[in-house]
């Protein structure tokens, strides 16, 4: 589908280097390697550095490679495996996920949230860098404030909204306090007293007990056997874990 749809075809540009932070780096995931490398030239020249990457191979270069953005060739029915990959792509990091779909492809698209903008083929190469930069600048918009993303978990502080792998989760006030204030602050350890203070208030009679109970159901709403966002530290409190 790139062949037919990428209407720049000047000499390819090779896969470049990239050095982490250096510069915006999009990942391109197609059945065909082959066919994505004229569109890696086009997103080359526009100042991005791009990775291609077959279905097969693209959780591997996710993980050597991080990327900024996430650019999906989508062609399949709605049993494809295409779209049990995206989830795992944002699932190691929160990422921007664009498609590229062709318009029998549409009905299937409807209902698949983890996808955050696309466009049909034939395109105009223009109006394709324009999404990406809006997609980009939309996501880092996000990430200065708006959002607490990691693995998966969004908490979005305008909306007090949270969802895991884009599935929303329904909260309890108190529950959506403990979660934003030590998301907030990952890796600091937080006594119970300290929660007591900070969410019930310092005039507030509960004991230990009570953070451990809201705690305790907190986890079972955000966590399972593939996301663990909260430890204990035992004879303290408890802490949003740091490296994730």
């Amino acid at each position: 589908m790139l062949t037919q749809i990428v209407t720049d075809q000047r000499p390819a540009i090779p896969s470049l280097p990239v050095e982490k932070g250096t510069m915006t780096h999009l990942l391109i995931v197609t059945a065909e390697t082959k066919t994505a490398v004229p569109l890696q030239a086009l997103l080359t020249r526009n100042g991005f550095a791009c990775s291609i990457a077959s279905y097969d191979d693209a959780l591997a270069v996710h993980s050597r490679l991080p990327p900024n953005l996430v650019i999906i060739e989508i062609s399949g029915r709605s049993d494809s495996p295409v779209w049990k990959l995206i989830p795992q792509l944002k699932k190691q990091k929160s990422l921007p996920v664009f498609a590229l779909v062709s318009e029998p492809t549409l009905p299937v698209l409807d209902g698949h949230h983890e996808v955050d903008d696309f466009i049909t083929g034939p395109y105009d190469d223009a109006e394709l860098v324009l999404r990406i930069n809006r997609l980009l600048h939309k996501t880092r918009g996000s990430e200065s404030g708006e959002q607490i993303k990691c693995n998966g978990l969004t908490i979005d502080l305008v909306t007090c909204e949270v969802t895991v792998d884009g599935n929303k989760v329904e909260l309890t006030f108190k529950e959506y306090e403990l979660l934003k204030l030590m998301a907030a602050g990952k890796g600091r350890v937080y006594t119970r007293q300290s929660l007591l203070d900070k969410i019930w208030g310092y005039d507030y009679f509960g004991g230990d007990r009570t953070v451990d109970v809201h705690v305790r159901r907190l986890r079972s709403k955000i966590e399972d056997a593939t996301h663990t966002y909260i430890e204990t530290v035992r004879n303290i409190g408890y802490r949003f874990i740091k490296n994730l």
